[in-house]
């Protein structure tokens, strides 16, 4: 008699019936299965040691006795050997420049401004001397300064300034002519304001500064529009530097 021979002689369908003695068979599990033959069940190898998988990986089964390793997120390697992933180690971690990047968890990492900076670490602003040759919007009224050796704007301040677009400087044929008469200087000075940083929110409220040239600078606030002297508006506002504020105008003050 083949035991063996109907319903796989009573074992698992994971099993083979293997004829011993007439009449008699043993049940034996397939590969990748685990039981007594009667019942088979599929070998999990993510149970046993996380199935070979770094600790830092997770292990899937994908079929009897058989998985992957997955480096988790935060990781790199093939899974059975996983890195940590600096996030500060490329790029800086997206941070500025002048920010100092440090991982503090998976995946996760702050930015901090250096000191003599000033942001929320991803923009970090020195003080607005320098600050202006760093943005092009800003870089001619920088050149201007440095011709003329005026570096009232490097002090500790603090200082508001209005700086007419490059464009404009690079395009008012009036600037050649301040240039060659000798008053420059004083032009420039009419876009700085000593002893405060004000805000575009700050401008809004109040009707006139004075220049470090001495002159007055009227301020005009009507239809979410800040215009100086009724004619110069300002198109770019608030760059907060270490030592002041910048804001960027569409004309030259004239004082």
């Amino acid at each position: 008699i083949d035991a063996c021979e109907s319903s796989n002689g009573g074992c698992s369908s994971k099993a083979e019936c293997r004829r011993t003695t007439p009449g008699n068979r043993a049940c034996v599990c397939s590969a990748g299965y685990t039981g007594d033959g009667i019942v088979c069940i599929e070998i999990n190898p993510c149970l046993v040691n996380n199935g070979g998988c770094d600790r830092n990986a997770e292990c899937t089964q994908t079929g009897p006795n058989q998985s992957v390793c997955n480096c988790l997120k935060g990781y790199s390697g093939d899974g059975k050997t996983c890195t940590y992933i600096s996030l500060c180690s490329q790029n800086n971690g997206g941070c500025s420049e002048f920010a100092i990047c440090n991982d503090t968890e998976l995946t996760e990492r702050t930015c901090t401004c250096k000191p003599n900076y000033v942001g929320d670490g991803f923009q970090c602003r020195g003080n607005i001397f320098q600050e202006l040759l760093r943005n092009s919007n800003t870089s001619r009224f920088y050149s201007h300064l440095e011709a003329l050796s005026i570096r009232d704007i490097s002090s500790p301040g603090p200082f508001t300034l209005f700086v007419p677009h490059t464009d404009v400087l690079n395009s008012d044929p009036r600037v050649k002519d301040w240039t060659a008469k000798g008053v420059m200087a004083q032009v420039l000075r009419h876009h700085v304001v000593g002893c405060a940083s004000l805000l575009y929110k700050d401008l809004t409220a109040i009707t006139n500064v004075t220049s470090l040239h001495g002159d007055l600078i009227h301020i005009s606030y009507s239809q979410n529009s800040l215009v100086l002297n009724n004619k110069a508006e300002i198109i770019l506002s608030d760059a907060v530097g270490t030592n002041g504020v910048i804001h960027v105008i569409n004309q030259i003050l004239v004082p």
